[in-house]
């Protein structure tokens, strides 16, 4: 018995080929939207998340003779924009707008003082301190009262996020926010206050044993 012949195979042009893997991409994406915003399914199709981080190490231990006197509270709005060359904004570029806040910490650091900065008379009566001037510490970002207010991308850059995860993609941001804190603490006049705060305790503790005329000067 004989079977008729098959007729030639149809060759599929690659620009066909590319078409078609497109209009899957774009409904799979499209897909994935309307989960977010169906009621119902979202949670279903959900994730769920685990801590499986390791315990923590010690890694080194320091020993602290400052005395912390005084400490700021600042927040800032970080706008940063990135431009391509000869590439529009909506192509390629992004603008953040970052609201940073964290605090940043004034002490004088006790561990530097030698013999000749500590002087008693030998009724112990009075005291003379020479203490080094206070110091601004490194300013520290509170991650629970920054955030992003909004961040425009292009279509290259929204494009790379879907494909791949940037965990420091506000990284740039949360830079300049530190550094900005770190200005304006310079310009508040906490070193001051933390070497009134310390001429005030120093004053109070050594009174409290016995000294009748306490002095307390900074300098290099």
């Amino acid at each position: 018995m004989t079977t008729p012949d098959e007729g030639p195979a149809v060759r599929v042009p690659g620009w066909v080929k590319a078409v078609g893997a497109v209009v899957v991409l774009l409904a799979v994406l499209v897909a994935g939207m309307g989960l977010s915003v169906l009621p119902g399914l979202k949670d279903l199709f959900g994730t769920e998340t685990r801590d499986r981080t390791g315990p923590a190490l010690l890694e080194s231990v320091q020993d602290i003779s400052r005395y912390d006197a005084a400490s700021g509270s600042f927040q800032v709005v970080v706008d940063l924009e990135k431009d391509a060359r000869f590439l529009p904004d909506a192509i390629r570029g992004s603008r953040t707008l970052y609201v940073g806040a964290g605090t940043v910490d004034a002490y004088v650091d006790l561990g530097e003082l030698d013999g000749d900065d500590v002087r008693v008379d030998e009724d112990r009566t009075s005291a003379t301190l020479r203490l080094p001037h206070a110091r601004l510490g490194t300013p520290a970002l509170d991650p629970e009262r920054s955030y992003a207010v909004s961040k425009q991308r292009g279509l290259l850059d929204r494009l790379g996020d879907v494909f791949a995860d940037n965990p420091n993609s506000e990284q740039a941001v949360q830079k300049l926010a530190v550094r900005h804190i770190g200005d304006a603490a310079e310009e508040s006049g906490l070193v001051e206050r933390a070497e009134a705060n310390t001429t005030e305790m120093l004053e109070g503790l050594l009174r409290s044993l016995g000294f009748e005329r306490v002095r307390v000067s900074y300098g290099d």
